[in-house]
Order: C-alpha cells, then structure tokens, then sequence
C-alpha cells in the first residue's frame, strides 16, 4: 500500500506515553491525522478530519470514550470507532457495541490485536479482543444490561457531561463555563440527578460517575 492512499487514522488517549507508542505503531502502516486528549476534542477533530478510523479510550477528561462516541456516532453513523481500554469488564464492551463500536480491545493486549482491529473495522466487521469476547456474546444471549444499574440510562446527554466534569471535581461555575450554559443551570441538573439517582452528597455523585464508567478513577 503506498503512502497516499493509507487509511486515516484519528487517535484519542490522554496518557501520553500511551500515545506515543501508539504512534509509532499505528504510522507504520496508517496515516495518523491527529492525536487528542479528550473526548470533545475528539468530537471536534473527528468533525474536521474526517478519518477512516478513530481509536479511542474509554477513560478521558471533559468527555469520556463511550459518550463521546455516541456523539460520534450521531454526528456520522458510519464512522468506525476501536476502542481501547485497559477496563476488562464486560459492562464496557458491551455499551461500546451497543452504541456502534466496530472493535474493543484491551489495552494490556498484543498490539497486534489493534491492528487486527482497525483492519476488520475498515473491511465493515467488528472486532472484539478474545480476551472478553465470550463474556461478552454470554451476556448478549442471556439479556445482561451494560451499565448494572438501570438508572445510569435514565440521565439525558446534558446530566452525563455535567456529572462527569462534577466528580472530574469541577465548580458549577467552571462546568458552566465549559458548557456554555449558567451555574444555575448547573446546579439544577445537578440536583435533579441526586433527586432521581437518589444520591445526597457530591462525594455519593463521584462513586456512581466512577461504578458507572462515566469517569474512571
């Protein structure tokens, strides 16, 4: 394959040591458009560069992998998204497929199996690392729900970003400034999620954002 007509490639990890040696991989035989951060500068990115195939992790500031992916997925639903995490549970991978991932791979994996996975994604099929891939297909066939808690489903896009810039420790005022919104409206999707998730203090906020994969530790 010559240089001019590699696959595009759009990369998302905010652990930089990660990324450069993702980098060196992925260069080898894709052209790498750009590498990002965070997951709205993902989404932002994405918009602009147009890749044949983003790699993005799970655990990311502002955003994280999986929302940011649905936000992908709604701007382009053809887009083709491998994520790679070093999160194992089954609970991942299966809300990644859900919201249209064409591969989950484990971080701690052969890099082969990125590779392996950007391949199947560019040739229309998905990729799940063996690693989980029985767990998964078992939980599929037996009904299991993604998140384990059903009231994780009920928060709207708006509460999900502001709960995880919440236990990322930001201030209603600098949610507000990030969002473009008030810290009055802030403050009010905050209270009507600890109304409805039956939550009562910031810290109770923190742990769900954390059991539920909306930030990581």
């Amino acid at each position: 394959m010559s240089r001019l007509n590699r696959p595009r490639i759009l990369l998302a990890d905010d652990h930089r040591m990660v990324a450069e040696g993702l980098k060196s991989l992925l260069c080898a035989e894709f052209e790498l458009v750009g590498v990002v951060e965070d997951g709205r500068a993902l989404i932002e990115a994405a918009r602009k560069q147009r890749p044949d195939v983003i790699v993005a992790d799970v655990a990311m500031p502002h955003l994280n992998g999986l929302d940011a992916l649905k936000q992908l997925k709604k701007d382009n639903p053809r887009v083709k998204v491998v994520i790679l995490t070093m999160h194992r549970e089954v609970s991942y991978a299966r809300r990644a497929l859900e919201l249209g991932a064409a591969g989950f791979v484990l971080k701690h994996s052969a890099p082969a199996e990125l590779l392996a996975a950007i391949r199947a994604a560019l040739d229309g099929r998905t990729y799940i690392t063996p690693a989980v891939a029985a767990e998964v297909i078992h939980a599929f066939q037996h009904g299991k729900r993604a998140t384990g808690d059903p009231t994780a489903a009920g928060l709207t896009p708006r509460q999900r970003e502001i709960l995880q810039l919440l236990a990322e420790g930001r201030s209603a005022k600098e949610i507000a400034s990030a969002l473009g919104i008030s810290p009055r409206t802030v403050e009010f999707h905050k209270y009507q999620m600890m109304e409805s998730l039956r939550i009562h203090s910031n810290a109770e906020l923190t742990h769900f954002a954390i059991k539920q994969g909306i930030v990581a530790i």
